[in-house]
């Protein structure tokens, strides 16, 4: 199976190079292409991708602004020409599951689908540190609502969150627990509904903020 991408960028020459480059890997194949924003959540109704490649600046708005309603949907990887770390630092707090700079190596794109198709995030390790360090300080009175979402974990989904929290991946977190992948994935499964979250990166915040893991030292790259 070959993973379906949609191209959202308002350059025409870009998109077809872009389209190219991606379709060189046997791996991908480009299901659609959207000049404008306003389009695009027709475009994505129409051709289904698993990941939208997408700029920032439209001539119709801003990608940015995007970016939270997509991944309800897709797994949203940014390219752009920006490169000013606070906009890369919105890009991963409205949830885009990775980013690429336009002037970086376009192998680096590729890298990136792989990446992010595989269930990591594609992130620069320090962006990822500093935004993880910003979101994460410790509350002292959680609201009632994430207390009553903390109690209905069970011991073993403490076990789990904790060890996510460590940055292990689903197969390290079943050899230490001594347990199967499929049982960590129906784990994960159950918490992220419990807690109504939607990705890894959510959930370590979440944990970190909450006492469920301690917060590393060091950056950790966090994927799903």
């Amino acid at each position: 199976m070959k993973t379906k991408i949609l191209i959202a960028d308002d350059h025409s020459i870009f998109r077809t190079g872009l389209t190219l480059l991606i379709e060189g890997n046997p791996g991908f194949v480009i299901v659609g292409e959207c000049g404008e924003l306003g389009n695009l959540d027709e475009k994505i109704a129409e051709t289904n991708p698993e990941i939208v490649l997408l700029d920032l600046n439209f001539l119709d708005g801003n990608g940015l602004d995007r970016i939270p309603d997509l991944v309800k949907k897709v797994k949203v990887i940014v390219l752009t020409a920006e490169t000013e770390q606070e906009v890369h630092k919105s890009c991963l707090k409205a949830g885009a599951h990775g980013l690429v700079v336009k002037t970086q190596a376009a192998e680096q794109v590729v890298e990136a689908i792989t990446r992010v198709s595989n269930g990591e995030m594609w992130f620069d390790q320090g962006l990822m540190a500093a935004v993880v360090q910003e979101l994460t300080r410790p509350i002292d009175e959680p609201v009632l609502a994430e207390v009553e979402k903390i109690k209905s974990l069970s011991p073993r989904e403490r076990e789990v969150i904790e060890l996510v929290g460590e940055g292990l991946k689903n197969v390290a977190i079943a050899d230490r627990l001594f347990i199967s992948d499929t049982t960590v994935r129906h784990h994960m499964t159950s918490i992220f509904s419990k807690l109504d979250l939607t990705s890894r990166l959510e959930l370590v915040i979440f944990a970190f903020r909450h006492g469920l893991a301690k917060a590393p030292e060091r950056a950790i790259h966090y994927g799903r």
